[in-house]
């Protein structure tokens, strides 16, 4: 079968495409066919060299969908034919969040998913619902479970609220999908003005471009009456994060999610002290996340918005795609 390699870390050119057996599945794996694979900003930083935790070679991505094709010894959980996506963490399938759930993640400690073939931890399927493609199904695992927890489990996101997105990537655009399922305002905000009219077509309240208007928070307190956000998804990191707690209300909530400026932001605790925050740590969620998210998504037929798809053998095509920053939503791989 063929497969993606990254052996060595030279950014977006590091990945090799490379023939290698076929595998079998063990007691309580799956053998998946994957059909789709979507990337994240993690791909990009795992090929460049700067991702703690990995070891080479490593098949990359963690997020993608599939069929499985056999199944191991006691598994019971999915059978041949399934449709199914896996779980960003394999072995974290409900509860909080541990060291030791967070241990076995795909495309970074263990390998990924840009292959024809994968097995995988059963447990750490879910079964994607007939209305989803496997294109759909495959943005999933990380972005929007990633949105989908920082929102719901760990925010308390309420009807009425306004939800802060930073930019119009993955996670930014899944949380804005998922706060108007829920009865949310947001405000998003992104360099580019088409891509603020495509955020508006799907919901957005308040748009702000932060090239326009470098001072953004003070733009968010004016679209809130002065008071600011109940919830900011905060992605750029430390570039960033000042402006969020300047921009968040008083006893609001920033997860803490990405670092695309850099490092990861430390927030001033004599700021977030006085207004009372709460700034957590969000990273990515477990297996019951991911089927109560479905479950949401369900109730509208709720989309992915896919916004490139790319074949298997110009899938480093579409890791340069992804550094350009040309994207609105997901970038996909056929497989």
């Amino acid at each position: 079968m063929q497969a993606y390699a990254l052996q060595h870390t030279s950014g977006s050119s590091s990945w090799a495409l490379v023939e290698t057996p076929q595998p079998q599945p063990a007691a309580g794996q799956a053998l998946v066919r994957i059909h789709a694979v979507s990337l994240n900003y993690r791909d990009l930083i795992i090929a460049r060299g700067t991702y703690p935790g990995m070891k080479l070679p490593l098949i990359p991505c963690s997020d993608g969908a599939g069929q499985v094709v056999a199944v191991g010894h006691g598994v019971t959980r999915v059978k041949p034919g399934d449709r199914v996506a896996p779980t960003f963490f394999q072995v974290w399938t409900d509860g909080e969040r541990t060291p030791e759930r967070v241990a076995h993640a795909l495309g970074g400690s263990i390998p990924g998913v840009l292959s024809e073939y994968v097995c995988l931890d059963a447990e750490g399927l879910v079964v994607l619902p007939d209305w989803l493609s496997y294109e759909e199904g495959a943005t999933l695992p990380c972005a929007a479970v990633t949105a989908w927890n920082a929102l719901v489990p760990q925010g308390g996101l309420k009807a009425g609220q306004t939800v802060l997105a930073q930019g119009t990537g993955g996670v930014s655009i899944f949380a804005l999908q998922f706060a108007r399922i829920l009865g949310a305002r947001v405000v998003i905000t992104s360099s580019q003005d088409d891509k603020l009219q495509r955020a508006k077509q799907l919901g957005a309240d308040g748009l702000i471009n932060y090239r326009q208007t470098p001072d953004w928070e003070q733009a968010v307190l004016t679209l809130t009456g002065g008071q600011g956000v109940d919830h900011v998804l905060e992605v750029g990191g430390a570039g960033t994060l000042p402006r969020s707690v300047a921009a968040t209300k008083e006893g609001g909530h920033i997860a803490l999610i990405g670092l695309l400026t850099g490092a990861p932001g430390k927030p001033d605790t004599a700021a977030t002290h006085t207004k009372h925050l709460r700034v957590i740590s969000t990273y990515v969620g477990s297996r019951e996340m991911f089927e109560d998210m479905l479950k949401a998504m369900s109730r509208e037929k709720t989309r992915p918005v896919i916004d490139r798809v790319f074949p298997f053998g110009q899938a480093r095509e579409a890791l340069q795609y992804m550094e350009s920053g040309g994207h609105f939503g997901k970038i996909v791989i056929t497989v």
